[in-house]
């Protein structure tokens, strides 16, 4: 008996036992990590890596990129100049030198010029401070019953603490000037040199961006530099007859005003506002009024009202179709990239943006395909007639007549 109950108790165990799940494969002590896992992990740091690395290498480089974009514009502007001295036998490095140097001295002897000119007229106001003072102070107290004089405005002046800490930041802030001076010169060096390098080699540079692309690609490349030459060429022009147009009309209202030095005063507001971008035109008017000050203090206020409504003239009228007509693109299309241009890359965007929009545009207006537009009123505006559209037109409709059909009146009145 104690075997038979041994038997039937090993039964009765026995199917629970092949119930029991089987152990998972790999879910053991001996489970690895699949192979790609590890290799993944790596290539995933190492991208990130390499990202974080080009972007902290792009934002280190970025004011030279800048300084090499304004330099291939620069010598897209001066590649007609270049070209056509190289094809009367000069050589190129030489002809990109003479026009180089022509610039310079240009730029140089217009500087030195206006600076002398500035220098005087501030030697001349702080010469003349204690007259314009005396004048305010006696009109003061010929309109206002006051006593003052000019020796307590002085001390008062001298002694005020805002005059104290202005000279203060002054002098704590030479240094940052210097360095500021210095920037700008390294980077007007750079822009120099890197110009004269594209304008002297740009054959060469050519050659070697088309020795890496098939020869369909390389008559587009060609093509493309063509067009971005002619552009930044009609780009320069269009700023040249605005500044000799503002140049002009400055001229005449500062030498009717008896304004000193009128023609370089008139040179500068020509310049300065058309080729520095987004505040030229603030930096243009504040010389003139400041030397129309040493006239007549009235003056200033005669020069500022003229730069305003000129500025307004210019904006709204001469520049729209002078920049459609040079570079050839919509005036709205041209001032919206001259914003998109400022809010992209600041100043130096709002300088080079149209241009580079012109380029764009003239280098996809070759490949889109454009149609004959059909006769139809609608292009201009006009609605034309028996068309059935709005409130009229469906009362005018009959109940079962058809969208397409003519109104019965106007059927009528056809057969009488």
């Amino acid at each position: 008996m104690a075997r038979t109950d041994e038997t039937g108790r090993a039964d009765a165990q026995a199917p629970a036992s092949d119930t029991e799940p089987n152990p998972q494969p790999g879910a053991g002590a001996g489970a690895r990590m699949p192979r790609w896992l590890p290799r993944s992990m790596v290539l995933a740091l190492l991208l990130v890596g390499v990202f974080q690395l080009g972007s902290w290498a792009f934002h280190q480089l970025l004011g030279l990129l800048i300084n090499i974009l304004i330099a291939f514009f620069l010598a897209l502007a001066i590649e007609p100049a270049v070209s056509r001295m190289a094809a009367r036998g000069m050589r190129r490095g030489l002809a990109a030198f003479l026009v180089f140097l022509g610039l310079v001295v240009a730029t140089s002897g217009f500087v030195t010029l206006l600076g002398s000119v500035l220098a005087e007229q501030v030697i001349k106001i702080v010469e003349d401070f204690p007259a314009y003072l005396d004048s305010v102070i006696n009109w003061v107290n010929a309109h206002f019953n006051t006593e003052l004089k000019r020796v307590d405005v002085q001390e008062g002046l001298l002694r005020s603490a805002w005059l104290r800490e202005y000279v203060e930041n002054s002098a704590t802030g030479v240094l940052d000037v210097s360095a500021q001076v210095l920037g700008g010169l390294f980077q007007l060096l750079t822009i120099t040199l890197f110009s004269f390098y594209f304008a002297a080699d740009g054959p060469r540079l050519r050659r070697a961006i088309c020795s890496v692309l098939p020869p369909a690609k390389q008559a587009e490349v060609l093509r493309a530099w063509e067009i971005a030459v002619a552009k930044t060429g009609g780009y320069i022009h269009s700023r040249g007859l605005m500044a000799l147009v503002s140049g002009v009309a400055h001229y005449i209202v500062l030498e009717a005003l008896g304004v000193p030095y009128a023609p370089v005063l008139a040179m500068w507001v020509g310049l300065v506002s058309q080729f520095i971008p987004t505040i030229g035109t603030y930096l243009a008017g504040a010389l003139p009024m400041l030397i129309a000050f040493t006239v007549d203090p009235w003056y200033t206020l005669w020069v500022l009202i003229f730069v305003v409504v000129y500025q307004q003239f210019e904006n709204y009228l001469l520049q729209p179709k002078l920049t459609a007509k040079t570079v050839d693109i919509h005036p709205a299309v041209a001032f919206g990239s001259v914003i998109a241009g400022t809010a992209l890359l600041g100043a130096v965007g709002a300088l080079i943006a149209i241009p580079a929009v012109a380029t764009l545009q003239a280098f996809l207006g070759a490949y889109v395909k454009r149609y004959d537009v059909t006769d139809d009123p609608r292009v201009e505006g006009h609605r034309t007639r028996g068309t059935g559209g709005g409130l009229v037109g469906r009362l005018r409709r009959l109940p079962g007549q058809k969208a397409g059909e003519p109104a019965m009146a106007d059927a009528t009145d056809s057969a009488s």
